[in-house]
């Protein structure tokens, strides 16, 4: 009788001890579009080029992140679009889990509006990265009809953005602002400089070089030999 009640005892306290999951894979579908998988590329592109030399940051796109406050995989999961979060450590990472990560969320969040999703983009995610999250910044951006929108979390709610002369709004957790290019978003400087990208920088860099190649020339000066 001792041993089946302290059998029972065992099970029960088993099933209230919770063991912390680790090394969780992300859990998100794939993209919708070529235009939603192009714009996660470029802004994760870009902002790496230009931070290359911090490592105090994480960006990822179309990553889960887990919050349950039981520390389970099962509830309170979401995979915004795109994010980042500050003050981390630069690191490849298979999902990004709340408990793990010292109670982060991320600093901006941004949502790719697609027509299946636009609706749960503005309202119900909204209203999660701002009583949940307490993201500070959040943008969603559609790459189809160019609806573009951001949001300040001021005072524990979401204040809209005002756009500048250029149509751009400014993230003060990146330091930059966040603008429709060529149709698609990209980042500037706060002077309002394009930030490049790697490929956009090398070919910068090349017509320099054949600028002053050609100037070279001119002045009976072989480049080559310099």
């Amino acid at each position: 009788m001792m041993i089946t009640q302290e059998l029972e005892c065992q099970e029960n306290i088993s099933q209230e001890v919770i063991f912390p999951p680790s090394d969780l894979y992300s859990d998100e579908p794939t993209v919708e579009t070529e235009l939603h998988l192009r714009q996660i590329i470029l802004l994760f592109k870009c902002l790496e080029w230009l931070w290359k030399d911090r490592n105090d940051f994480y960006a990822a796109g179309n990553l889960t992140i887990y919050y349950s406050p039981n520390q389970k995989k099962s509830e309170y999961f979401r995979g915004p679009d795109f994010f980042v979060v500050l003050g981390t450590e630069r690191k490849t990472r298979k999902s990004w889990v709340v408990w793990e990560e010292d109670g982060k969320y991320p600093n901006l969040i941004l949502e790719i509006l697609s027509p299946t999703t636009a609706n749960t983009d503005r309202e119900y995610k909204k209203e999660l990265y701002q009583n949940t999250f307490r993201t500070p910044d959040y943008f969603w951006f559609d790459p189809y009809t160019l609806e573009f929108a951001g949001f300040h979390l001021v005072d524990g709610e979401y204040q809209p953005l005002e756009q500048n002369q250029q149509g751009h709004l400014w993230s003060r957790q990146l330091g930059l602002y966040l603008g429709i290019y060529q149709g698609l978003l990209r980042y500037f400087t706060p002077a309002g400089e394009l930030v490049p990208t790697p490929e956009e920088t090398a070919e910068k860099e090349a017509r320099k070089s054949e600028r002053l190649a050609a100037k070279l020339r001119e002045l009976n000066i072989d480049p080559d030999t310099i």
